[in-house]
């Protein structure tokens, strides 16, 4: 049995966080001691371990699911964004220095030595480690120094499952071509992919499902259908959090700042009965009929109000 596996997505917000919850949930019903790892996590919503460090909230629920208290090994680097081109990075859940996109490179050595230390310290008390990517390793041009997926995936040797969505289309490019533009030794780590967030009858897709394996040699490991009870769980990111929740007549509404932080205070509130939670996106008027405005918090409060 493999000892380490790890989720690779095809783009950004394909359901990574959620598919490792799920494998660890399903693997420790099993009987396994499962931990899981993220080496570098990008996010201003970060969660608190029992001796104070910081590690993404996403890390948090995937070591609930495994029956485990959070550690800071299973998310070693923590980038919180706070102005367009900075950002505080926060080492084994502590604050190391506040860098400029410019300048992290010079950073990525030191930064994959704590992130290898982190993975064989899990690595060393479980029976698997899962391990989630950042955004996509079709992004050749952050791939130099990478320490998020391919580079610690052939670093530390684990082999990659490359997850596709389906929900927001082009699916099949978004595999096909992952294996086109990455390089050829880090192809050679993805051992199959996935399909998630389908809608409907799945059979539908057998003949797609088909085509990427011919084309890319990869097996395929299912296809994982829509989880309407995800936004019931805890989201990490922005990009997961507009919309409306709830149908209650008290309606709370809340701006998403380009630097908003710690948006999951609102949770509670979603919670809430006879509450409806609106989250509104720059460009677009606030509500007039709206009972309550909450302004969120800020990385970067001056660039949010200007």
């Amino acid at each position: 049995m493999i000892s380490s596996l790890m989720i690779q997505g095809a783009g950004s917000n394909v359901g990574k966080s959620m598919l490792v919850a799920g494998l660890a949930r399903a693997l420790t019903r099993r009987g396994l001691k499962v931990l899981p790892f993220k080496p570098q996590n990008i996010s201003n919503n970060a969660a608190v371990t029992a001796d104070g460090g910081e590690i993404g909230r996403a890390q948090a629920l995937q070591a609930r699911a495994c029956n485990v208290d959070p550690l800071v090994d299973m998310n070693p680097v923590l980038l919180k964004p706070e102005a367009e081109n900075g950002a505080q990075v926060v080492v084994h859940g502590k604050r190391l220095t506040n860098v400029t996109a410019g300048n992290f490179a010079s950073l990525k050595p030191q930064l994959m030595d704590a992130v290898l230390a982190s993975f064989n310290r899990l690595d060393a008390q479980a029976d698997i480690v899962l391990v989630e990517g950042a955004g996509s390793p079709a992004e050749v041009n952050l791939r130099a120094g990478d320490i998020a997926n391919m580079g610690f995936a052939r670093a530390a040797n684990v082999p990659v499952i490359l997850t596709g969505d389906i929900d927001r289309g082009g699916v099949i490019a978004q595999l096909v071509g992952t294996q086109n533009v990455i390089d050829a030794d880090d192809a050679a780590m993805i051992a199959g992919f996935l399909i998630n967030k389908f809608r409907g009858d799945t059979s539908l897709f057998d003949d797609g499902y088909k085509f990427i394996e011919r084309q890319t040699g990869w097996t395929g490991y299912g296809v994982i259908p829509w989880f309407d009870d995800a936004h019931k769980l805890p989201a990490e990111d922005a990009v997961d959090i507009g919309g409306v929740t709830g149908t209650g007549d008290f309606k709370v509404v809340c701006p998403v700042l380009s630097r908003i932080a710690n948006f999951d205070d609102l949770d509670p509130l979603k919670a809430t009965p006879g509450v409806r939670v609106a989250m509104v996106n720059a460009g677009t008027a606030l509500p007039g009929d709206a009972n309550l405005i909450i302004l969120p918090g800020s990385k970067s409060t001056r660039s949010d109000l200007e």
